[in-house]
């Protein structure tokens, strides 16, 4: 697989990596692995895609809390720091804004703990994910958020293929748009599959584990 990797950079200069394949998600068959790893855990790229995210929330929005999702806590982390420099108002005592993630039970639903409910109950809350494919995973989190009395303020993305959760616009560094050929079935409907053709790998968010 890594002799396929790719190489793309958005508009505003954050850099991403694709690999073409056969790949398997939780929801779907897609045939571009969209590589969000360096994006996550690289200091000084989780600083650009934070900066690309931040502008969209900089003149309209109140933000009090950011609730990160499979593992894009570095990037909240900057995107706090981007909008607390930006002005951006916050609703919160101290005057400065919460960077937490969910935790999930043993049926795979997101939940909060007691500990952490305060930084969810009546706050402005923008959700960040790694990536967006179906948009279920995005979706849940927004109920259970809104389940602990949160208020969803803005979606935003690494990469998206939905434009839109429920009413919220997902907010996307990179889209569907920045690789043309991306496609997205539901298993049953796999024209790979149909055609005999091997799965590369299973991927999430958090990476790939190759069959072949």
């Amino acid at each position: 697989m890594e002799s396929r990797i790719m190489k793309l950079e958005s508009a505003t200069g954050v850099p991403i990596r694709i690999m073409p394949g056969h790949y398997s998600t939780n929801h779907s068959h897609i045939n571009f692995y969209v590589d969000t790893t360096a994006l996550k855990a690289r200091q000084s790229e989780a600083e650009q895609a934070a900066k690309a995210l931040a502008a969209r929330y900089v003149y309209d929005t109140v933000v009090d809390t950011i609730v990160c999702i499979e593992g894009t806590n570095v990037i909240g982390a900057f995107l706090a720091q981007q909008l607390s420099e930006a002005g951006v108002m916050s609703m919160n005592a101290h005057k400065t804004i919460y960077v937490t993630e969910p935790e999930y039970d043993n049926n795979g639903q997101l939940i909060f703990r007691d500990n952490i409910r305060p930084m969810i109950a009546g706050k402005n809350i923008i959700v960040l994910l790694a990536d967006v494919t179906t948009g279920r995973t995005t979706a849940r989190c927004v109920e259970a958020i809104q389940y602990y009395g949160g208020i969803v303020r803005g979606v935003c993305a690494l990469f998206s293929v939905v434009p839109q959760i429920k009413e919220f616009p997902v907010n996307a560094v990179f889209t569907e748009k920045d690789i043309p050929d991306y496609k997205a079935y539901p298993a049953m409907e796999c024209p790979y599959c149909k055609n005999g053709i091997p799965l590369d790998a299973l991927v999430n968010s958090y990476g790939y584990s190759k069959l072949r």
